[in-house]
């Protein structure tokens, strides 16, 4: 099968493996772990920031942010089509107790002057702002790369109303590596940045958050609530550093095949890439070829591709390390002769 599902997907390299094996390990609740705490700095340092924290998903990393910034009944703003809103089982509300504000964004991005307004007066009616939230690649946009320039607008209205910013990174490596830029001039219109080692960096499993000292502290403690505390995480960990040291700069490969693949796939009748492809991710809507989404990635897969539906007429495809280019070439084959 041809996965163009996600970039999750990816099997660990055999460098990742071997890291595995070998890797010194201890205690990471009692913070031993050697090869954990190395990973950790090493983040840090590459995001520009004080300090991280090991997470076992991009989901409880964000979770983790929300719940140390904020407090019950708080409101936080986010894009309306966030991973944060829509793809994590309602756990702002359910284990944070704040509500979402949502904006609508154009190609993900928030226009700053909705986010300002957005923010709540000191009123004893309204629920207080307690964290505006960011996603750069946005994944409902279609991996769309997050202007610096907007980021830095928000971040600096954060600010002066005495607001944390959390950027939801799950791909921030994408959006680096698409900017020619290193991953902490992005990072430096947040306070606090999230980011999975699982999609495009190829390991098999966790994320970082990073932040300052003082939240790395508190969200410690999250973790160990939500039962995220690990002991010797090290074997899992050592594939992030791997990731870290050796997939980053590869990622142009990925972008490289989606604009293949983009191409190819816009030029068949009826078949229509609705994203502009600054990153990994292809949308493609199918409604002219009088299926639904569904229909359309059950006809692929019979033919040996497999996508993620976004919708009744949407369909995702997505490249990564374990796609080459005869992968692309051969899907692009399959697209045609159906």
């Amino acid at each position: 099968m041809i996965d163009l599902r996600s970039d999750t997907v990816t099997k660990p390299t055999e460098e990742m493996r071997k890291a595995a094996y070998e890797a010194e390990v201890g205690d990471d609740v009692y913070q031993e772990d050697p090869t954990v705490n190395e990973l950790e700095q090493t983040a840090a340092e590459m995001l520009g920031k004080e300090a991280a924290l090991f997470v076992t998903s991009g989901t409880q990393g964000n979770q983790i942010a929300v719940l140390t910034h904020t407090s019950k009944g708080n409101e936080i703003i986010v894009e309306q089509d966030s991973h944060l809103f829509n793809y994590e089982g309602g756990a702002i509300s359910a284990f944070a107790g704040v509500q979402p504000r949502t904006i609508k964004g154009i190609r993900g991005a928030m226009d700053p002057t909705k986010v300002e307004a957005a923010i709540q007066e000191d009123d004893v009616h309204n629920a207080e702002t307690g964290l505006i939230c960011m996603e750069n690649t946005h994944n409902r946009a279609g991996g769309a790369v997050i202007p610096l320039e907007n980021m830095d607008a928000i971040y600096k209205i954060a600010a002066s109303n005495h607001i944390p910013v959390h950027l939801d990174g799950a791909r921030l490596f994408n959006a680096a590596v698409a900017l020619n830029r290193p991953a902490k001039d992005i990072a430096q219109y947040t306070d606090t940045v999230q980011f999975c080692l699982s999609k495009g960096l190829g390991a098999p499993v966790g994320s970082i958050i990073a932040g300052n000292e003082e939240f790395i502290k508190r969200a410690r403690k999250w973790r160990k609530r939500l039962g995220g505390g690990l002991r010797q995480v090290g074997i899992v960990a050592a594939p992030g550093l791997v990731a870290l040291r050796t997939m980053v700069d590869r990622l142009a490969i990925d972008h490289e095949h989606a604009k293949i693949l983009a191409e190819g796939l816009g030029s068949i009748h009826g078949i229509n890439v609705v994203n502009q492809v600054d990153t990994n991710i292809i949308l493609v809507n199918v409604s002219e070829r009088g299926v639904t989404s569904n229909q359309f990635a059950a006809m692929l897969k019979e033919q040996g591709v497999l996508v993620s539906t976004f919708g009744p007429q949407l369909v995702r495809f997505t490249t990564h390390y374990d796609v080459d280019k005869e992968s692309i070439d051969e899907a692009l084959r399959i697209v045609n002769k159906l």
